[in-house]
């Protein structure tokens, strides 16, 4: 198994996916290589986390009553 080389589908920068990390996804029996790079994958990931702050469902104590 070699580096491949990747283009990101967000920010269309090449980045390489390197053997060990083909080897923890193999492990982790993912089936598709990453479509983003590591920056667009960071930022995407910290984008999902506040968006589900707040509302129903976001940090509220399951153990308090209404």
């Amino acid at each position: 198994m070699a580096d491949k080389v990747l283009t990101c589908k967000d920010c269309n920068a090449e980045f390489t996916f390197t053997e060990s990390e083909q080897a923890f996804y193999k492990e982790k029996g993912f089936d598709n290589e990453p479509q983003r790079c590591p920056d667009c994958r960071r930022a995407r990931k910290q984008q999902r986390n506040n968006n589900n702050r707040g509302g129903f469902g976001g940090n509220r104590s399951f153990g308090n009553k209404w």
